[in-house]
Parts: structure tokens; C-alpha cells; sequence
């Protein structure tokens, strides 16, 4: 079994799959994001793949992460692989690396994998880190702060943890997910001690020759029993005024993040509050668009954008500072991103949400989740929201 392995799964029949080589950059703390910015110039014309820690804030603002770490995750990994695969319905095609046969075979293989429908069943169990009561009082406490002028919405999350896990435990994790999940921005990470499991229906930012695009999503709702249902929930969502009001305030935080780095006058909203629905839930998404300023370094980007607004809040900076204060977990690549640098410059990021970790050293399973408190949140469905969310997951994983 090749030892660092990543897949990032559209799940429209196109991903990128990468295996193979130990060219690889893991830092656990990070003393400046400009090593990202040398990583890429001297490894010129490759396909680089990444994990960025939330974590990475500290050194882009005046900010610290002192909570309980339950899966030692790195600040950062880069990763440039032997072998990267551009997977499509017809073919596997190589884009890095001179492809063996063995290579085609350990390729397709695992992508065969990944599509099983055979589920398999194991028993974990997650215990949440705080009890409802704590989780209520914390987010009635928010509120007070959101009245007194402090901040207007804050991402406040939790942690679900499984212990005692072995590998042969998580051996189908991301099949089971993935088939629960059916995400667009899925992906699969193993290196070291480390195994990623994620079903991130969020994109962070994209770089398509110059453009970039961020996709934040606030505003979930469960899918329904029938299409009927499923209608009535999505006409809900649409016009839920504390939905709205979470995700145009986000969508006002991304176009300011974005005009540090964008070029005088193309900051533009593409979409506001259109609600996709996914295998488990409705989302209501937002898209934003700049050009990108000449000479700009992907550390430049990151510098202005990280981490994303849907994860923290606005104000940004405050809303980071009290995360720190009420949650009782440190993140870690819990929302984070996940992605590839193609050797162009392009890039592709996503929003690492509705995934686990696992640590093979401290065989531990780690499952965040979270929901944007406002002025208008009810304590109550904020911990039914989280729930809905943790659950799928839950329910995918077991089979």
C-alpha cells in the first residue's frame, strides 16, 4: 500500500488522484505561511496538494489556539506526488510522473474502491465534548455579545469523538461517507498518521487563469421524506430571513476579503443565496468573483482570505478571537481547506466541513460541526442544526 495517497472527488465522475513519493512538507507549527510561497517556486511546473490548517490564522493575524487537541493535526502539509491521475467517466489519464503499469493498476484499483456500494459495517461510538446545556448556554452567551455591538455572527462548533479507534476500523470510512455524502468537493488524504476522511460540499476559493471565485455557504436545511417535501424545505430556506442575513453577511465579508487582492472595481457577486441541494441536506450558496491583481503569490491570497468568512464570522478577526474563547477544541484542519495547485498557478480549494480525522497514534476519530450564530438564533435549533449535520456523517460511517 503506497503511503501518501490523495483523491479529490467531484463525485461527477471527474477528481484528481494522487499517490506516490515523500516529497512531502509537514509542519506542525507553522512559523510563516511564506514557506507555502517557497514550496511552490522550487518545485516549478508541478502538481502540488495541500492541507491547510485553520491553525494558519495565527500567523496571518495577532491570534492564538490554546484549546484541547484531540488529533494533533499539522498546521500545514505540502505534498508533490510522483503520480497525479486526471480521473474522468471514459479514462484515467497521467498528468505527473511516468506511470507504470503497477501505477494503472493501483489507480483504477482505488478509484474501484471508492465507488463500492457494499457498505461496511463497524461500531464507533462519538461522544460529543460538551453537553447541550454548555452548548446552549454558550450560544445564548454569543447572543448577548452580537446585541452589545461585539460582532453580527459568529461560526461556533463542536466536537463529536470517537477513541480506542483502530485502522481496520476506519479501513471503509470514505467509501461509507462518500456514498451518504455524494459531495462536490469530497476528498481523501493519507499521509503519516493521518487519514482524512471528507464530504465537504463547500468550495473556498478557486483560481481559474486569473479569476478567482469563492462559494460560501450559510443556510442548511434536512432534505425531505419526498420531492414534495424536499420543495416546500428548499421555498422555506429561500426565504428564511435569519438564513439570508447569515449568508449575506458572509458574502459582504468575502467581497471585502477579496478586494485586497483583486483588481480596482471587478469584486462581483455572481450568485446570492441560491440554495443547491446535496444527497443530505439543502445548502444555500452565494458565489464571489474577482480578477486577481498582477504578481500576486498564492501566499498573497491566503494572506487576505483565510480563513474563509462561512467559518469564522464578521467581523473576521473579532469573531476568531471569540471562537477561541467559547469552543473547547482546537480545530486544526477542521475548517481548513483541502486542495491542488496545478503546476499553471491554477487552484482549487475547498471548505473542510462534514469530515473526519483520524490519528492512528492517538487512535482517535475526530467530527466537527458548527452553525452561524446571529442576533436571531434559537439556541435550540442551532444544536438540532449541528445535529443534522453530524448525524448523516454518523450514519454514513456505520454502515
Amino acid at each position: 500500500m503506497t503511503s501518501n495517497v490523495c483523491f479529490l472527488n467531484s463525485n461527477n465522475g471527474y477528481g484528481l488522484l494522487a499517490f506516490g513519493g515523500e516529497d512531502i512538507l509537514v509542519v506542525q507549527h507553522v512559523i510563516s505561511i511564506d514557506e507555502i510561497d517557497k514550496f511552490i517556486e522550487d518545485r516549478p511546473n508541478k502538481y502540488i496538494f495541500l492541507c491547510l490548517s485553520y491553525d494558519l490564522k495565527n500567523r496571518i493575524e495577532s491570534l492564538s489556539s490554546k484549546n484541547k487537541d484531540n488529533s494533533s493535526f499539522p498546521d500545514l502539509v505540502l505534498w508533490c506526488p510522483d503520480c497525479v491521475f486526471d480521473v474522468n467517466p471514459e479514462s484515467l489519464n497521467i498528468l505527473q510522473g511516468n506511470a507504470s503499469t503497477e501505477h494503472f493498476m493501483f489507480a483504477r484499483d482505488f478509484i474501484s474502491s471508492t465507488k463500492s456500494t457494499q457498505i461496511q459495517n463497524f461500531n464507533v461510538q462519538f461522544e460529543p465534548q460538551i453537553s447541550k446545556d454548555v452548548y446552549i448556554n454558550k450560544v445564548n452567551a454569543l447572543k448577548e455579545l452580537i446585541q452589545r455591538g461585539d460582532i453580527y455572527e459568529i461560526n461556533f462548533c463542536q466536537e463529536y469523538l470517537a477513541k480506542n479507534i483502530e485502522e481496520e476500523d476506519v479501513k471503509n470510512c470514505y467509501t461509507n461517507l462518500n456514498s451518504i455524502t455524494k459531495a462536490p468537493f469530497s476528498s481523501y488524504f493519507r499521509f503519516g498518521e493521518f487519514e482524512i476522511f471528507c464530504g465537504s460540499p463547500e468550495r473556498f476559493i478557486k483560481n481559474d487563469a486569473g479569476t478567482l471565485t469563492s462559494e460560501p455557504i450559510k443556510g442548511t436545511s434536512k432534505r425531505g421524506e419526498t420531492s414534495k417535501e424536499d420543495k416546500q424545505l428548499i421555498h422555506s430556506l429561500k426565504r428564511d430571513p435569519k438564513e439570508r442575513a447569515e449568508n449575506i453577511m458572509i458574502v459582504d465579508l468575502m467581497r471585502n476579503d477579496l478586494s485586497k487582492i483583486a483588481k480596482k472595481g471587478s469584486v462581483h457577486v455572481d450568485e446570492l443565496c441560491e440554495v443547491y441541494t446535496y444527497k443530505t441536506v439543502h445548502q444555500m450558496v452565494s458565489k464571489v468573483s474577482c480578477k486577481l491583481k498582477e504578481n500576486s503569490s498564492f501566499t498573497d491570497i491566503l494572506k487576505a482570505t483565510f480563513p474563509m468568512g462561512s467559518m469564522t464570522g464578521a467581523p473576521k478577526i473579532r469573531a476568531m478571537q471569540l471562537i477561541e474563547d467559547f469552543e473547547d477544541f482546537k480545530r486544526g484542519l477542521y475548517s481548513g481547506s483541502i486542495g491542488y495547485i496545478s503546476p499553471n498557478g491554477d487552484f482549487d480549494l475547498n471548505v473542510v466541513i462534514r469530515t473526519l480525522i483520524y490519528n492512528s497514534k492517538l487512535k482517535t476519530l475526530s467530527c466537527a460541526a458548527g452553525s452561524a450564530i446571529t442576533i436571531q438564533s434559537d439556541a435550540e435549533k442551532e444544536y438540532e442544526e449541528c445535529g443534522i449535520k453530524v448525524q448523516k456523517i454518523l450514519d454514513g460511517i456505520s454502515g
